[in-house]
C-alpha cells in the first residue's frame, strides 16, 4: 500500500439528525467517523472528530427558518462545517425522505458554506424499503450545495446491523472520505477558483464581506441603468448613460 509521505491533521465533522439516544442513525455515523479514523491513522495522518446533534438544536434550527436568526449554538453548528475537511452526515427516514429536522438545518446553511467539501451521506430506516433515500433524496440536496460527495452512501435497516455487508460498505466509503480528503481539493477550490462562484454577501459562514460594485444590480440600486441603448447599442450604466437611452 502507498502512503502519502507527511502527517496531515484532519478535521472531521459528523452531523446526526438522529431524536433518539442512543440513535441507530448516530451509531451508524459513529461507526462510519471509527473507521475514517483508523484508515487515516494507517496513512499517517490524524483525525480530529467532532459531533453536531441536531436533536439538541432542533429549537435553534426552527428559530433561524423563520426569523433568520442565527442563535451561538447553531453558530457553532455552522463554524465546525466551515472549518470541517469531511464530512459525514446521517438522518433517520420518515415518510420515504429523510427527516424535517435534517433538511431544515441544511436549509439554514448559505450555499457557499460547503463547496467543495468530501460529505458522506447515510441513512436509516425501520425497513429496506427505504435504503434509496441516500441516494435519491440526500445526494441532490448536497449536489445543490456543491459539496464533493463519496461515491459509496450508506444505508442501515434493523436487519442490516448483523450484515457483514454493512462493514464492507462502511470501509468503502470511509477509504473514499480519507481520500478525498487527503486531495485537499476543498482547500485548493478556496485558493485558486472562489472568484469564479457567484457568492452573497456574507455567506460562506460570514466569510464572503466584498461587493462588486460593477454589477446592474448594483448599478441600479445607486440610480443608474442597465438598459440597453438602442442608439448607441451599448448598455447604459449610469444617470447620463440612462438619459442617453431615453
Amino acid at each position: 500500500m502507498n502512503v502519502p509521505q507527511g502527517t496531515e491533521r484532519f478535521r472531521l465533522v459528523v452531523l446526526s439528525a438522529g431524536t433518539s439516544d442512543p440513535s441507530s442513525t448516530r451509531l451508524l455515523a459513529d461507526r462510519t467517523a471509527d473507521r475514517v479514523t483508523a484508515l487515516a491513522g494507517q496513512r499517517g495522518h490524524q483525525v480530529t472528530v467532532s459531533f453536531v446533534e441536531l436533536r439538541e438544536i432542533a429549537a435553534d434550527v426552527s428559530t433561524a427558518l423563520v426569523s433568520q436568526l442565527v442563535t451561538p449554538k447553531l453558530r457553532q453548528a455552522i463554524t465546525a462545517l466551515g472549518e470541517a475537511d469531511g464530512v459525514i452526515v446521517a438522518a433517520p427516514v420518515y415518510q420515504a425522505g429523510p427527516s424535517g429536522l435534517f433538511t431544515s438545518f441544511f436549509n439554514v446553511l448559505d450555499n457557499d458554506l460547503l463547496i467543495g467539501k468530501p460529505v458522506v451521506l447515510a441513512a436509516t430506516a425501520g425497513t429496506v424499503r427505504h435504503a434509496l433515500v441516500a441516494d435519491d433524496h440526500m445526494r441532490p440536496l448536497f449536489a445543490y450545495l456543491r459539496t464533493l460527495t463519496a461515491p459509496t452512501s450508506l444505508f442501515a435497516a434493523p436487519e442490516d446491523w448483523s450484515d457483514p455487508a454493512l462493514n464492507q460498505r462502511i470501509d468503502r466509503a470511509a477509504r473514499e472520505l480519507v481520500l478525498l480528503m487527503e486531495s485537499g481539493f476543498a482547500r485548493r477550490i478556496k485558493d485558486e477558483s472562489w472568484s469564479s462562484y457567484q457568492h452573497e454577501f456574507g455567506s460562506a459562514g460570514g466569510t464572503e464581506t466584498d461587493i462588486d460594485l460593477d454589477t446592474d444590480l448594483m448599478r441600479l440600486a445607486t440610480g443608474g441603468s442597465a438598459r440597453l441603448c438602442p442608439r448607441a447599442g451599448i448598455l447604459a450604466t449610469s444617470r447620463d448613460d440612462a438619459d442617453l437611452a431615453r
